[in-house]
């Protein structure tokens, strides 16, 4: 088995196996899953190959059985600056050994983005994926875990919306980052975001069209983005455990919603439980858990240094 660069010529391959992956998901799958599907794993994103994300292919006797797929993050960044990537995309054939050629994948992926100097490497997976080994046998772990939760026809409880709410305004990044602090574990917050300047980064443009809930620190933090086409409308939640707080703030998110005939839906991390919580009883229900997980890369020395010896002295 040969792993190498993806080219012009593997697309019409590697968009007949996305599609004929997708025609098996979508007969035994729920609509609600059919739908994360469709969102989580589109052809677009995998074009263009050279100036936004690393593709590597496998090939046996010729053919193309695999491909992994792994973009900047942010994805406006630079590939050749880009410290730590997000894989987007691995896929094996149905009838190629996936034991064999989705590590093989994995391994020459974090070969390259180590070679590139990248520092981490990032990926996101459904519990119980078939691919889960093949991160994990190449050292990567998982730091938290992440909810999707949806509804076709969200309700309001109340009309009591938090005090200190009001719209974002310019300004706001530097207390929204410290929001993130409270509300995000050590252990994660350090391999995501450790600096300002790299939250800023990775939430850019977050701020605008949003509401926070300022009491002269802010305290929580709500965003609405419409869907379109298949794509239901999003809310993004940060909220501080102090009650009746997350219940009036996914109150609030919930009147945003308007009359639009779209479902929606909401990711929230495994320490956003008071959130969680207040959605489950706005019927909203978990559509999938997912496995958040990152490999660290070792840095290498560009070269070996000898180490003198000790010569004894005398005298």
């Amino acid at each position: 088995m040969k792993i190498r660069a993806a080219g012009l010529l593997d697309l019409a391959r590697i968009e007949e196996m996305h599609r004929s992956s997708d025609i098996k998901f979508s007969e035994a799958a729920p609509p609600a899953a059919r739908l994360w599907s469709l969102l989580s794993s589109t052809l677009s994103a995998l074009l263009p190959l050279a100036q936004e994300t690393l593709m590597y292919v496998a090939e046996e006797n010729g053919k193309v059985v695999g491909y992994i797929q792994a973009s900047s993050q942010p994805q406006a960044l630079d590939l050749r600056r880009a410290r730590v990537l997000q894989v987007l995309n691995l896929q094996v054939e149905e009838e190629a050994d996936t034991d064999e050629v989705a590590p093989a994948l994995v391994q020459h992926l974090c070969n390259q983005a180590l070679d590139r100097g990248a520092l981490r490497l990032f990926v996101r997976l459904p519990d119980r994926d078939a691919l889960l080994p093949a991160f994990r046998l190449q050292g990567f772990r998982q730091y938290a875990t992440e909810q999707v939760l949806y509804s076709e026809r969200p309700r309001q409880r109340a009309d009591d919306y938090p005090l200190g709410l009001r719209p974002s305004k310019r300004g706001d990044d530097h207390k929204l980052y410290q929001l993130y602090r409270k509300v995000t574990p050590q252990g994660v917050s350090q391999l995501e975001a450790p600096t300002y300047r790299e939250w800023k980064a990775l939430h850019a443009g977050e701020a605008a069209g949003s509401h926070v809930v300022d009491r002269i620190e802010v305290v929580g933090w709500v965003r609405l983005q419409r869907g379109g086409g298949a794509r239901p409308d999003t809310l993004q939640f940060m909220a501080l455990p102090e009650s009746p707080l997350p219940d009036e703030l996914a109150d609030f998110g919930i009147s945003l919603l308007g009359d639009s005939d779209a479902p929606a839906w909401s990711s929230l991390r495994h320490y956003d439980s008071h959130m969680i919580d207040a959605l489950r009883g706005r019927g909203f229900s978990v559509l999938l858990t997912q496995l958040l997980l990152v490999r660290e890369l070792a840095i290498r020395v560009s070269k070996p240094v000898r180490e003198k010896g000790l010569v004894p002295s005398f005298g």
